[in-house]
């Protein structure tokens, strides 16, 4: 069989502290797959600095003049990190049989890679790089991320537990993947989606090897929110069955009123009608809050703007569209 070319896609975000170690690693483990013949010696690694503010992408333009194996894009501005994986496999379709997604920061086991490319030669298509444990996050970290995936299997969503953005993908369903077109991005939902033979690769993650985590709660919370927005309309049903239920109670209600009325039964008072009001009031805002989410996000998907722009590249042979 055929040996692979493979291109490892590392997005970069003021990584100036950790990529000098982890860009030593990441080329440590390419030989070595080069060398135990499990990949072509044209294999590269590519890092995609969305838009850094600190020495970030000097360090990368750095390691593409040490070695032809190091390569790097550079996007206008800071797109998040979705855009930056999607940036860094847009790129290198063309020219990989399997790509590797990881982050920059080292917690990641790269050992790992060994068993996805193995199992890639044995028929996989996408190999999932799954974490075995959460015992490096706080409880707060581990209690909020494996709720939220238990929340998108809930709704429907076609997602891998405990699976973030390490993973390798075939050429054939990058290729596919490239025919997805929308803007409100989550990969770790959308490709399971173009289907093929999958499988997952089990590891454990390690404390961060220098720096400090570039994603915060609020960060998380968006990539939260995004991922169930972009793969489910089970929300807004939802928000149709509680009107349903709310409608009812007030039916029932308002029989009730109306018997106690002609019973001369009723009795004077404000505070439950006051409390009925806010409750309504307080659903009607949180479901305007949720269709107006989806609206946005259609308005986004329609302007049909680019996801992300390349501004420069440290390799002049790379014939590619800078907006995509």
């Amino acid at each position: 069989m055929k040996k692979p070319i493979l291109y490892i896609v590392v997005p970069c975000y003021n990584e100036e502290a950790v990529l000098p170690i982890t860009s030593r690693q990441f080329k440590k483990k390419l030989d070595e797959l080069i060398e135990k013949g499990l990949t072509d010696p044209k294999s590269r690694l590519l890092f995609v600095n969305d838009g850094s503010h600190d020495a970030t992408w000097e360090i990368i333009k750095g390691l593409a003049d040490s070695s032809e194996a190091f390569m790097g894009i550079s996007l206008s501005r800071n797109r998040g990190h979705q855009n930056a994986i999607l940036a860094g496999l847009m790129e290198v379709k063309d020219r990989a049989d399997i790509t590797i997604t990881i982050d920059c920061d080292g917690q990641d086991d790269i050992d790992a890679m060994n068993r996805m490319v193995e199992e890639y030669l044995d028929g996989s298509e996408i190999v999932y790089g799954v974490r075995s444990n959460r015992n490096t996050d706080s409880f707060f970290k581990r209690t909020s991320a494996e709720g939220f995936y238990r929340l998108l299997k809930l709704l429907g969503a076609e997602v891998v537990f405990n699976h973030a953005d390490y993973r390798l993908v075939s050429g054939r369903v990058l290729k596919e993947f490239s025919e997805f077109k929308e803007v409100n991005i989550f990969l770790r939902g959308m490709l399971p989606l173009v289907g093929f033979k999958s499988t997952s690769v089990y590891y454990e993650r390690k404390e961060r090897a220098a720096g400090r985590s570039h994603y915060p709660l609020s960060r998380m919370a968006a990539l939260a929110f995004d991922g169930i927005t972009s793969l489910s309309i089970k929300p807004i049903r939802m928000i149709t069955g509680m009107g349903l239920l709310i409608s009812l109670l007030s039916f029932i209600g308002v029989l009730w009123s109306v018997i106690m009325y002609f019973t001369r039964q009723s009795v004077v008072g404000w505070a439950s009608t006051v409390s009925i009001i806010c409750f309504i009031g307080g659903v009607q805002l949180v479901s305007m809050g949720v269709l107006g989410e989806y609206i946005g996000k259609i308005y986004l998907e329609v302007k049909k703007r680019p996801r992300y722009i390349i501004s420069e590249r440290t390799k002049e042979d790379c014939e590619k569209d800078d907006a995509y």
